[in-house]
């Protein structure tokens, strides 16, 4: 019996444009999150989004997981959540008289953990292990999750009311960090359209399974690096470390992150090879919320932080 052919570079492309487009039916106006979230899933990294409520980050979410055929969970943090909750316990049986571990909403292919910050940051942390290992131990036993693996986390502004700051350890393991902004006046009216007959999400079909995303991820790691954008990174990461308005600079984790995600960026956009474009259009999203500033207050999307990761990047010599 003959194996399957692997796909070809067209036929990977082709997926990628059509999970796209289907996300983009219910997801109006806003190609450059979904397109920032397929960046993360086809970098095996997680997404977070931050934004105002009610502005369809919960919408988009879920319609990535429809679009793909994956098991979805979605978990609502509040104030008294446990980390059992998230991760799953041991019940004990009394018939059997032993204890049995019941699993956790962790154990998904995309986990939208909704208002990450309304949590305690003991809870926060429960996902520490899941994010960055794909795993979690539970009464010393460690167990494997599902792949493809994605945490797409949502936050309200820090100054809403019941919100806690995540810590750094966390805010290191989100590949990146965007908002998703009001519609505007034309596709607001065309949400409204669709909602005529119920929300548009039920009738989302999905265009692939599981087992083509895993393909996805391992034809972005085939993107070509040149020397030049690996000396770019490094020139990237040293300016940050040493800004006399920063604390901290980016870790190795974010400019590895940068690096995964130039990779996905550049396949999405149909080429084989990573160009100094697309480090210079994911730097803020990925490098922003990993800095920590000496005297700055807000530090959200479209603070001061973002600014400075900007100009920045004006002053680092672009390679050719």
């Amino acid at each position: 019996m003959s194996q399957e052919s692997p796909p070809t570079r067209e036929q990977l492309a082709a997926w990628a444009q059509a999970l796209e487009e289907n996300i983009a039916t219910v997801v109006r106006g806003k190609r450059e999150v979904i397109r920032l979230c397929l960046v993360a899933l086809l970098s095996g990294e997680h997404v977070l989004l931050e934004d105002v409520p009610g502005v369809g980050k919960t919408l988009l979410a879920h319609a990535l997981a429809r679009s793909i055929d994956a098991r979805f969970s979605r978990i609502q943090f509040t104030p008294d959540l446990l980390p059992s909750d998230i991760l799953g316990t041991s019940v004990f049986n009394r018939q059997t008289s032993q204890f049995v571990y019941s699993e956790g909403p962790i154990f998904a292919h995309i986990v939208l953990a909704d208002e990450i910050n309304r949590a305690p940051p003991r809870t926060q942390s429960a996902l520490l292990e899941a994010m960055n290992e794909h795993q979690v131990t539970v009464d010393g036993v460690t167990r494997r999750l599902p792949e493809p693996f994605m945490v797409i986390a949502t936050q309200n502004p820090f100054e809403f009311e019941g919100t806690y700051p995540l810590p750094e350890s966390q805010l290191d393991r989100f590949l990146l960090r965007t908002r998703v902004g009001y519609p505007s006046r034309q596709d607001e009216r065309t949400i409204l359209d669709q909602h005529r007959n119920g929300p548009p999400i039920e009738k989302l079909q999905p265009v692939l399974d599981c087992q083509r995303v895993l393909l996805l991820q391992q034809a972005v790691r085939q993107i070509q690096v040149q020397e030049s954008i690996y000396e770019y990174l490094l020139d990237i990461a040293e300016a940050t470390r040493g800004h006399e308005q920063l604390h901290a600079g980016v870790s190795p984790r974010g400019v590895l992150g940068l690096y995964r995600a130039a990779q996905a960026l550049a396949f999405l956009a149909g080429r084989s090879y990573v160009i100094p474009d697309d480090v210079k259009q994911l730097a803020v999203p990925v490098l922003a919320h990993r800095v920590i500033p000496k005297n700055f207050g807000y530090t959200g999307t479209g603070g001061p932080i973002e600014q400075l990761i900007q100009q920045l990047l004006e002053t680092i010599p672009v390679p050719t």
